[in-house]
């Protein structure tokens, strides 16, 4: 029982540590990213500098900055809700061992993030693609903000989706997402890709927002964290969720009227 108070209390003072760490680099990219401004739009918006090249920059090192920069927010954002899916998973296969068990976290937690590496690389292309549309076509831009309105309503409107209720199921790990698992690395990685899988499903209209409102905002990173966190980890997830889902259609509808 020592033991396992023991190995409890380490694995989450290391997942404090490193939501500490992440969160700290995420201000201060974010206070950088800041600094640098962003570029004014037909239709009083502003794109974000995180979908340009800094002068001088490959494409390649954007993209590599991008994903590294996606991958230490994501860490920030996704930890308050993570640590308990790894929580349970110890306890699934706490006979493994305490040296093991923490092998087998870390495995766990490589494949979820992994998922949400590749996210991040296909997210790149299609916003630096819309970007360069944005920039080239002024009929675009000008439309970006009704369409931005419109984006907001439809993520809300995925709040209340059969689709939906099923990820946040899994991602809350109701006993019909549960599987056996046995204690080797490739079965601990392939927990965490499902985990990663669920969790980039259940929260696609957030992360669309955050990618489309301000990827590199704090108060919309804060936003939607705190949304993951509470439909996650509310005693009734589903019932916050659709709370969620109607604050996002109301904001939806004022943004698109304020941009006609």
């Amino acid at each position: 029982m020592t033991r396992d108070l023991t190995a409890n209390s380490a694995f989450y003072a290391w997942s404090a540590l490193l939501f500490a760490s992440s969160v700290t680099v995420t201000v201060v990219w974010c206070a950088s990213m800041s600094g640098m401004g962003g570029m004014s739009m037909p239709g009083g918006w502003t794109m974000s500098m995180a979908w340009m090249r800094m002068p001088g920059q490959t494409w390649t090192g954007a993209t590599v900055t991008f994903v590294g920069m996606w991958m230490v927010m994501m860490v920030a954002m996704m930890l308050p809700s993570l640590v308990p899916m790894l929580g349970r998973y110890r306890r699934a296969v706490g006979h493994a061992g305490e040296a093991r068990l923490g092998r087998l976290t870390i495995s766990v937690g490589a494949g979820y993030f992994f998922v949400w590496t590749l996210l991040g690389l296909a997210a790149f292309p299609v916003g630096v693609m819309l970007a360069s549309f944005a920039m080239q076509v002024p009929a675009i831009a000008r439309a970006v903000p009704v369409a931005t309105g419109a984006i907001v309503m439809l993520a809300g409107a995925l709040q209340f989706t059969t689709w939906k209720a099923h990820h946040l199921a899994c991602c809350r790990h109701s006993p019909g997402c549960v599987r056996s698992l046995r204690t080797d690395a490739a079965t601990a990685w392939r927990h965490g890709v499902r985990l990663g899988i669920h969790c980039t499903h259940c929260c696609a209209g957030l992360t669309v927002l955050l990618l489309l409102v301000g990827v590199m905002d704090l108060r919309a990173m804060a936003a939607v964290t705190a949304a993951i966190s509470l439909e996650r980890l509310a005693p009734a997830g589903q019932h916050v969720a659709r709370a969620i889902g109607i604050l996002l259609i109301g904001v939806g509808c004022w943004m698109t009227l304020t941009s006609l």
